[in-house]
C-alpha cells in the first residue's frame, strides 16, 4: 500500500512538472490544498439504504488552464466515505452464522481511499475578484482502509470490522459540481462550491450484491 501511494504521489507531482511546461498551460498552472467535509450514504442491491453518514477529504488540488475560460483540474486526497445500509447474508459474517436462512445485517460502512479525479472546469470571466464554475469528470478511487459495524437482530457482529478482504481495491465514479473562486491577496484565492460524487462501480468482491457508496462534497480549497 506505501507503493502504491508514493507511485501516485509520484505520478501527481510529475503531471505538475509536465504541465508546468506544456505549451497547453500558457494560461497558468494554479496549486492548492482543500479540507472538505463530506455526506456519504451506501446503496445496496439487494438491501436498502438506511441514512447518510459524515466523513472528510483532504490533500491537494491542481487546476491546469488551457484556455482563459477552461482548466483540466485533479487532485490527490485521502477521502472518507462512510454510510449506513440493511443487507442480507453479509461476509464474513454470514459465513460464520452456521444457517441456511438469511439474515439481515445493519451496516455502516467506514470507508477510505486515495483520490485522483480527472475533470473539466468551465469557467465564467472574472468580475470584481471572483468567476465561477462549472466541473464534470471521472472520480478515480484507490482503496486504503475498509471497516465495518455490523448488528444482526439485537447482537453486534461486527465492531470496526476489517473488511478489506471483501472489497475492490478500485472505486470509479462520476463526479458533477460547481462553486466559485475568490481572490483575497496577490495570486491566492478561496475556492468554495458543491460536488457530487457518484460511485457507479461495485465496491463489494460478493458476487451476489451489488453495493455503491456516493457522496456530496462540500468543498473549500485555497489556490495559491
Amino acid at each position: 500500500m506505501k507503493k502504491i501511494t508514493a507511485i501516485l504521489i509520484l505520478s501527481f507531482l510529475g503531471f505538475i512538472a509536465y504541465a508546468q511546461n506544456s505549451p497547453l498551460t500558457n494560461y497558468g498552472f494554479r496549486l492548492g490544498l482543500t479540507a472538505t467535509p463530506t455526506i456519504g450514504w451506501i446503496k445496496p442491491e439487494p438491501g436498502k439504504t438506511n441514512s447518510v453518514a459524515l466523513g472528510f477529504s483532504y490533500g491537494l488540488i491542481g487546476d491546469f488552464n488551457f484556455a482563459p475560460n477552461y482548466s483540466f483540474s485533479t487532485g490527490l486526497t485521502i477521502t472518507t466515505i462512510n454510510g449506513k445500509s440493511t443487507e442480507v447474508n453479509v461476509s464474513p459474517y454470514y459465513a460464520n452464522a452456521n444457517s441456511s436462512i438469511p439474515v439481515a445485517y445493519d451496516l455502516k460502512y467506514k470507508m477510505q481511499y486515495i483520490e485522483l479525479p480527472l475533470t473539466v472546469k468551465l469557467k465564467t470571466l472574472k468580475t470584481d475578484g471572483k468567476r465561477w464554475y462549472g466541473q464534470f469528470g471521472l472520480s478515480n478511487g484507490f482503496n486504503i482502509s475498509a471497516k465495518q459495524d455490523a448488528v444482526s437482530g439485537a447482537s453486534t457482529v461486527g465492531d470496526n470490522q476489517k473488511i478489506s478482504d471483501f472489497t475492490k481495491f478500485y472505486r470509479a465514479g462520476l463526479i458533477l459540481g460547481a462553486g466559485g473562486e475568490f481572490d483575497i491577496s496577490g495570486n491566492a484565492s478561496i475556492l468554495a462550491g458543491l460536488t457530487y460524487n457518484n460511485g457507479f462501480t461495485n465496491i463489494t468482491t460478493d458476487k451476489n450484491r451489488d453495493v455503491r457508496n456516493h457522496y456530496l462534497a462540500l468543498n473549500f480549497g485555497v489556490f495559491f
